[in-house]
Order: structure tokens, then sequence, then C-alpha cells
């Protein structure tokens, strides 16, 4: 089980690096265009390289909210699941540490502010209009993820790619609206970091990035037991 959190820790960190890391070189405001598709493609993209790396020890996770679905599910026991968020969050983490360390000791602009930490200004600061975001697309990722990866599906060696599109989709449509979390671990991590850094904004809104995902997680759960039961 040891090596299974190791994976996840590994996962989580090169999920944080790349992704966080990419916004805050090229920015991910929607009005740049550039910088906002970039962003999108270099989460999903790095979702698509962990299925096939980490994946195949731990499931790739690499997502707290991804877990509580798997968990809800019956993919995995509870003791499990602490296990994975916890190397999940630690993972982060580490991931936005070096992100920072980077970027102060270069000196590099860091284009996003906060470390590539969440918000709502998209949704003109509206907590209820964010947690709603979040819980939508998180949602639809859940759901994707427990669709592509069930027993009764013959296109597994697709998965990964699946997943990651569609990720990367999410990222298209909700980085203008809260920077696109959908991960818990994800948001926490650069939202503590910015603290430290003097910035308490992104942690003031974190629940909404911790809810928002959970509750997106566990609807997708709950709908998709429903509907491959009925299917049988």
């Amino acid at each position: 089980m040891f090596k299974k959190y190791m994976a996840e820790f590994i996962g989580t960190f090169i999920l944080v690096t790349i992704g966080c890391g990419t916004a805050m070189t090229v920015g991910c405001d929607y009005a740049m265009g550039g910088g906002y598709v970039l962003t999108a493609f270099a989460f999903g993209l790095a979702i698509v390289a962990l299925a096939y790396s980490v994946g195949n020890i731990s499931g790739g996770h690499v997502n707290p909210a991804v877990s509580l679905g798997v968990l809800i599910s019956g993919g995995m026991n509870a003791k499990e699941f602490v296990g994975y968020v916890v190397a999940q969050c630690l993972g982060a983490l580490a991931g936005s540490g070096v992100l920072a360390a980077i970027f102060s000791l270069g000196n590099i602009v860091d284009m996003t502010g906060v470390y590539g930490s969440n918000g709502i200004g998209g949704v003109g600061n509206s907590a209820i209009a964010g947690l709603i975001v979040e819980t939508v697309l998180t949602c639809i990722f859940v759901m994707t993820i427990l669709g592509v990866t069930s027993k009764k599906q013959t296109h597994g060696s697709l998965a990964g790619l699946v997943i990651g599109l569609t990720l990367t989709g999410i990222h298209i449509l909700g980085i203008g609206l809260t920077g696109t979390s959908v991960n818990p671990a994800r948001s926490l991590a650069p939202a503590i970091i910015a603290m430290i850094s003097g910035n308490p904004e992104p942690i003031k809104v974190i629940w909404v990035f911790i809810a928002g995902p959970l509750a997106g997680a566990a609807i997708a759960a709950t709908l998709y037991k429903y509907l491959e039961k009925e299917n049988k």
C-alpha cells in the first residue's frame, strides 16, 4: 500500500508542478487567449501522462475528489481513501513549494500572482456561483473517470487519453470562472504557499474548492452507481 501512496504523492506533485507552473509562467486569464489554452492543456496532458505511469500502480487518482468517487463506488475502503488524500495533499504542497522556490530564486514573474491558486473573481466574487461551477465540473470529470474505468468498458487502453482530454475541456470552460479546481489538493497547496508569502486572499475562499469538488464527486459516484445498477 505504501507504494500506492508514494505513487499518488509523485503524481500529484507532477500535476501541480506542470499545471500550476504553466499557469504561473504564461498566465491563465481568458482575455490573454494563449495562456488560457496552454494552461488547460498543461493540466490535461499531465493527467494523460500520469494515467499511463503512476496509474498502473495506484490508479492515478491524484485528486481527493476522484478518490472520494472511487470510495463511494466501492473501489477502495476508508483507510485507503485517507491514505490517498494525505499523499495527494503532501504531493501538491511539495509541487507548490518547488514552484515557489524556482520562481523566487530565478526572479521569475508569477503571471497569476498567487502561485496558480483558484479564485472566484470570474463569477463576480460570488462564493455560491463558484461552488456551483466546481460542483458541476467535478461531477462531469468524475462521472467520466468512473465510466471509462468501469470493468464493463473495453477501451481501457484509451481511458487515460479520454480522462485527460475531458480535464482539458473542463479547464477551457472553467478557467475564466474559477480558475478550475475540480481537485481540492491542487487548490489547497498553492493557497497555503500564497498565504505564507503574504497573500491570504486564496485561502479565504478555499472552502469553495474543497466543498465543490467533493460534492460533485459524491453526486457523480451516486449517479453512476444508480445508472450502472439499472443497466444490469
